[in-house]
């Protein structure tokens, strides 16, 4: 008897000694302080602009340089910028009217040479055609009255050459004219001295400039008043070629500003995608004024914080698509 209670006590304090053991593995294996405490999906960052602490924990995606490059995502950094109130206006390159020249002969003749053509350049001095008179019956030069490019050429080998008629016509296309055309309800928004960015539509940078002429005069048939720019040309500036131009009514400077196209909806919140190291997290924006291009950032975005401008829509499309692989 005494037997068959020890041995039930050594199974009581054998059981007692399993279920203590198995409570400590318990505690260590899902201890959330503990080293090996599971961890965050690869590839998303924490949402850690104003929020508590795990909400939006899936809005962010890692993107290396080469799938950025790849995607066409404009990197920007965030900073001051100057808001502008713009009026959008169609404009048309012409030739600078003071700087060209129509060239006619001065005696009525046959053309007996003609050694300029369309787009030549020319010096001064230098002879475009010759003209045997009808009076004299001697060949004379016509030259070039000054440098420039023959824009015009209005005759050809052996026909008659009158005076009344010009032959070329010659500009110098180092300044060109950008005319503007203003309909009456913007008429008292533009003044001389106003600046005007001018987008050519090659691709190449904006030109700065500013409105040189108002035309006091209105076109009948566009029912529009021209306003002018004197643009210096380095080649980008060819006439008749149309233009858009922008002009400034007035600014604003801000403190934090970001393109327009960085501004992103995500589950009904407005949200700019910013660089952190590798990866993208998605921050909540609170906005102020804005003009065609950029947006006053009055919080969650700081300066010099490095966000995604052009083709941000396609780290929206990420995050969405790592959303529906997490929910499955």
């Amino acid at each position: 008897m005494t037997k068959i209670v020890l041995r039930i006590a050594g199974y009581l304090a054998l059981g007692t000694v399993c279920v203590a053991a198995l409570a400590a593995s318990a505690f260590y294996v899902w201890d959330p302080g503990s080293a090996i405490a599971p961890k965050a999906a690869s590839g998303k960052a924490a949402h850690g602009h104003g929020g508590a602490e795990g909400d939006h924990h899936d809005e962010g995606v890692t993107l290396t340089d080469a799938q950025i490059t790849a995607a066409g995502i404009e990197l920007l950094q965030a900073g001051p910028r100057e808001l502008r109130d713009v009026l959008r206006l169609n404009g048309i390159i012409q030739p600078n009217q003071e700087t060209l020249v129509k060239v006619t002969p001065r005696f009525p003749g046959v053309i007996r040479s003609m050694r300029k053509r369309l787009g030549d350049r020319v010096r001064k001095d230098e002879v475009l055609a010759t003209v045997e008179s009808n009076q004299s019956l001697t060949t004379y030069d016509l030259k070039a009255p000054i440098d420039g490019t023959v824009i015009d050429r209005d005759g050809t080998l052996g026909e008659f050459a009158s005076e009344a008629r010009p032959l070329f016509t010659i500009a110098d296309l180092s300044t060109m004219w950008i005319d503007f055309a203003v309909y009456r309800r913007d008429f008292g928004k533009v003044r001389i001295g106003d600046p005007v960015t001018i987008d050519v539509g090659d691709g190449g940078p904006a030109i700065e400039a500013w409105i040189d002429y108002v035309s006091p005069i209105g076109a009948a048939d566009t029912q529009s008043a021209i306003v002018r720019a004197v643009v210096a040309n380095d080649g980008r500036l060819r006439p008749g070629l149309f233009v858009d131009g922008r002009v400034v009514l007035s600014a604003r400077p801000v403190e934090v500003a970001v393109r327009s196209n960085a501004l992103q909806t995500l589950e009904g919140r407005t949200v700019v995608f910013v660089r952190e190291g590798d990866t993208f997290a998605a921050r909540d924006v609170e906005l102020g004024g804005r003009d065609a291009d950029w947006v006053e950032v009055m919080f969650g975005v700081l300066p010099g914080d490095t966000y995604a401008a052009k083709n941000s829509f396609v780290i929206k499309a990420e995050i969405g698509k790592a959303s529906a692989a997490h929910e499955h």
